[in-house]
Formats: C-alpha cells, sequence, structure tokens
C-alpha cells in the first residue's frame, strides 16, 4: 500500500465559468481523461461518520483502492493496487475487502466485511501545472446530476490556498463552499432515494 497526503482547494463553478476557464487554460477536446468512481462503506456510514472515504477509481485499466482519511493539514490517503477482477468482484459484492486495506479498517473499529458499494460517479478530468501545484478541471456525472469543479493541489496549504483564491479572483469566480464528491453523491443518492 502506498500512503501520501493531498492538499488541496476546489470550488464548484456554473458551466459558464468551466468554460471561461478550459477555454483560458486552452484545453483541447482530446486531452479529457475518463475515470470511474465506485464509492464504500457500511449500511450505517461508519466510514462517513469518521469523515472518512473509501472508493474504488477505474482509470486508463487500472484499478486502484484509495482510503481518505483526515490528517493534519490535508487528507491521508492510502492506495491499494487492484486487479480488474478483484476491483469487479468488490463492486459487485462477490468478495469482501480483505488483506492491509481491510487491517487499515479494522484498525478504525469498522467491520471490512460490513461494507458496500453505493454507487458509481463519472468524472471527465483534464490537469495543468500551475504555479507550485496542479490545476485540475472536472466534470462529473452521478446519480442524474452534472456538475463542474475547479480543483487545485498544492504542497503547502498556506501558498496553495493564497494561489487557488488569485485564480478565482482573476476570473471573477466567486468562491463556493465546496463539497468533495463522495459527499455530493451521497447527498444525490438520499434525495433520488427519499423521491422514488
Amino acid at each position: 500500500m502506498r500512503h501520501e497526503l493531498e492538499i488541496e482547494f476546489k470550488n464548484m463553478l456554473t458551466a459558464e465559468e468551466f468554460a471561461r476557464l478550459t477555454t483560458a487554460f486552452a484545453v483541447r477536446d482530446d486531452e479529457w481523461s475518463v475515470q470511474q468512481n465506485y464509492y464504500f462503506d457500511t449500511p450505517d456510514f461508519q466510514l462517513k461518520r469518521q469523515k472518512s472515504a473509501l472508493r474504488i477509481r477505474m482509470k486508463n485499466d487500472t484499478y486502484t483502492l484509495t482510503l481518505k482519511q483526515p490528517y493534519e493539514d490535508g487528507l491521508l490517503e492510502t492506495h491499494e493496487r487492484l486487479t480488474k477482477q478483484t476491483a469487479n468482484a468488490l463492486i459487485s459484492g462477490t468478495q469482501r475487502l480483505g488483506g492491509e486495506m481491510a487491517n487499515t479498517l479494522q484498525s478504525l473499529h469498522i467491520d471490512p466485511t460490513a461494507v458496500v458499494c453505493f454507487g458509481a460517479l463519472t468524472t471527465r478530468r483534464v490537469e495543468r501545472p500551475y504555479k507550485n501545484g496542479t490545476l485540475v478541471f472536472d466534470f462529473s456525472e452521478y446519480m442524474n446530476v452534472s456538475d463542474y469543479e475547479v480543483e487545485y493541489e498544492a504542497t503547502d496549504r498556506t501558498e496553495g490556498e493564497k494561489t487557488f483564491t488569485e485564480l478565482l479572483q482573476s476570473f471573477h469566480i466567486p468562491k463556493r463552499k465546496t463539497k468533495n464528491k463522495i459527499e455530493r453523491f451521497y447527498e444525490a443518492k438520499y434525495e433520488t432515494e427519499r423521491s422514488s
């Protein structure tokens, strides 16, 4: 398993703001990569209660299981590569989590055999080096919802926040309180289930 500290800033965008930014950064149609995120939790949301998230990301024929946990100045991400067969078995529920990730969940007092897949979110993404970090443009679709987002991944919280704020201001984009993708996914899932 691999660990990394993620420091990122994000802002939801309107379709018009998204188009302005992607035009300004000369994003071409052939640059968009597609990734599919499958989100997992226990039926009583034990991960969510600990402000943590578990997902399998399918991107470029690679399958990565990632646990995100709050940590100091950002999020601690723990990654484990999976085979296609294992990823599909976890998503379909025909296999339960095992190995080091299961041990990590147990250390959080979460039963890994209780973890189930709640659904998928598809993101079309382009990344650009920007100042001392990476600018990320995301268009996501899930539960009959489409949204636009810009992220800035940085190595230093103070410098990253300053750079991101200046970027938004330079394009006259208001700073919006932005939930992460898994929170938006679960809100949409709850609304869909409530209305059906």
